[in-house]
């Protein structure tokens, strides 16, 4: 089997692992978001072919299955046991478990991630959490965990509008542009009906 198939496999391999760990989700933290996570991710890496493009997927595909939120595995243990299971070698795996780690706005809040392909893949995931797709997300995650609607818009202007003015890459910068000026559009229809 030529490297191309075998790196195609797992990422079908890694779909299909995140629709079974995130079944019946509904908080916004889904097989959805991470397949979403994984397509801004493709986009944004199409400009740069130097980066490590298997890399990028699997942690974009994987940075959530063991999000302390929904967890409670203890150094990437979900994600290390699915690579390890797929014959992925030691370092492959390390190299993804440090750009999931940098991925989280909460707990990375200020810092940079110190590749390329962790750079890419916490774009991707921020991009996530801008526009419709941001919104409708604060919204699932906060009626899940009894936040009222005013709590969640308050978490639009603790999280939501920061993610633009810290994208790592021009592309993610651009993307996340279009979704900031959506969040401040609909927070201005929110104000005038409120």
């Amino acid at each position: 089997m030529n490297q191309n198939s075998w790196s195609q496999q797992i990422i079908e391999k890694a779909i299909e692992y995140i629709e079974g760990i995130f079944a019946g989700n509904a908080d916004g933290h889904d097989a959805a978001h991470s397949l979403r996570v994984y397509h801004n991710a493709q986009v944004i890496a199409e400009s740069y072919p130097e980066c490590d493009s298997l890399l990028v997927a699997l942690a974009a595909l994987l940075h959530d299955v063991d999000d302390h939120k929904l967890f409670a595995t203890e150094n990437n243990e979900n994600a290390r046991r699915f690579l390890t299971g797929q014959g992925v070698e030691t370092s492959q795996i390390e190299a993804i478990c440090e750009i999931i780690n940098a991925v989280s706005f909460s707990k990375n809040r200020g810092q940079t991630p110190a590749t390329l392909e962790g750079r890419i893949v916490q774009d991707a995931d921020r991009l996530d959490a801008l526009g419709a797709i941001g919104a409708a997300r604060t919204f699932a995650y906060g009626g899940k965990h009894g936040r009222s609607l005013e709590d969640s818009i308050a978490h639009f202007h603790e999280k939501l509008l920061l993610l633009r003015d810290t994208m790592n890459t021009p592309e993610g910068r651009a993307m996340a542009d279009k979704r900031h000026a959506f969040l401040q559009a609909f927070l201005e229809e929110w104000d005038a009906e409120i």
